[in-house]
Order: structure tokens, then sequence, then C-alpha cells
């Protein structure tokens, strides 16, 4: 009699040890389950963006979300700081997380070449060593243009601010007919460290960047991020020393 008490007691010990060893391991789970439903703010990617998007354009493309931090990936963004001068790698679709991988230096997308932004095209031109810091400008460069003008009223001016170099090409210094020998045709001869300049500019800004080229002569000034921007007159043999 008096063992099965015993026992009876032994096995309710069990039982209410078991209860409360499923009760904290229930709240465990429990609370580890809602940890990683914890919320987290992240970008999600709202339109489809191309490749070759500029981190500056993305503002209007995604939207930030709660979602749960179980499903955010490792990298994944929650703000564009620290995103300038970055282009998305590859193209995005709505619905996806952006994640810090996706941006890149845009010298990276194509070496020797960078993205035209929407709404502008391209229009190179071939300058000669002084009038691109001889020669030691990149794609990616922001470059501030002026103009000088000697026949009509000899006078300079800054034509652009912020204009987009897409892609440097070093001229040879002496042009090489394809077939090696044998053409009529004369050799084309330029300047020792002339390069062919891409911008990225609008039709009408293409067209007095041509303009400015073919009647006159173009001067780039390579910007950096702390470069002031004025509104200065333009430039007279009068005014020089005013």
């Amino acid at each position: 009699m008096k063992s099965r008490l015993l026992g009876g007691l032994a096995a309710l010990l069990l039982a209410v040890i078991g209860a409360v060893l499923l009760f904290v391991y229930v709240q465990g789970a429990s609370a580890r389950a809602q940890a990683g439903l914890e919320p987290v703010n992240v970008l999600v990617v709202a339109e489809r963006v191309p490749a070759g998007t500029p981190s500056s354009d993305l503002a209007g493309k995604v939207r930030s979300e709660a979602v749960p931090k179980s499903a955010v990936p490792e990298g994944a963004l929650a703000t564009l700081d620290k995103q300038e001068g970055k282009v998305t790698a590859v193209s995005l679709e709505p619905g996806e997380q952006l994640l810090s991988a996706r941006l890149i230096d845009p010298r990276e997308l194509m070496p020797g070449t960078v993205p035209v932004p929407d709404g502008l095209e391209e229009v190179t031109l071939l300058l000669s060593p002084e009038r691109i810091l001889g020669g030691r400008l990149e794609a990616g460069d922001k470059v501030t243009i002026y103009t000088s003008f000697e026949k009509t009223d000899q006078q300079t001016g800054l034509l652009f601010y912020d204009v987009l170099v897409t892609a440097v090409q070093k001229a040879p210094s002496e042009a090489k007919n394809a077939s090696g020998s044998g053409s009529s045709e004369p050799a084309v001869e330029m300047p020792t460290g002339s390069a062919f300049i891409t911008f990225a500019r609008s039709d009408a800004d293409a067209s007095k960047l041509i303009y400015s080229a073919e009647f006159g002569k173009l001067w780039l000034a390579k910007q950096t991020d702390t470069t002031v921007k004025t509104d200065p007159p333009a430039t007279t043999f009068g005014g020089l020393y005013q």
C-alpha cells in the first residue's frame, strides 16, 4: 500500500516536471518565433528598374516596408544613404528587397563606360589634351564645360555644369589604315594625348556642344564633391581685369 502511494506520488511529480518543461519549451519556441516575426523596415522595389539605373533615381521606384526579420536577407537596405554615385548591377523586379550587392560602382558595370541616364543621349567630341585636364578624365566624372569664341565676339563663358562623361577613348597619335598599306587616303594626324570624350546630354544641349566644337573651342573642368557653382558672366577682354 505504502509502495503504491510512493509510486503514485513519483508519477505525479514526473508529470508535473514534464508539464513544466513542456511549458518552458513552448514559451521559448514562442519567443523565438516572435523574434523571427519582429518587423524590420527594408526597401522593396515598387516598379521594374533597368540595370544601370543611378541610385539617385531610385527614390521613386522603391518603398519602405515592414518585413518579418526572419525574411530579411543579409545586405537588405533600409535607406539609400551612403549609396550615392552607384548604379543597379542588374534589373530589379517589383516586390524584391533592395540589396546592397545590387548597387555597384558604375565602372564595374561595363569597364570604361557608365550608363546613360534616362532621357539623355550621347555625343562624342575629339578634344586635345590641354582641354581635358591632360587626359585625366574618366568615365563617370562630372565636368563643367566652358566655351571660347574668337571670331564672333571674343568671349569665354560657362556653358554647362554637371555634365556626365560616359566614355573616354584615347585617340592614337597617327591613324593607320586598316589594311596597313596600299590606300591612297592620307593618314589623319591627331595631337598626342587627344581623346574622344563622350557626354550624356539632352538633344538641345548636344546641339550646343556640337556648335561650340564646330565654331569655337571647348574647355573641360573636372568637378569635385565640393565644387562651388556660381553664375559667372561671360569673360571678355574689356571685363577681364574687373
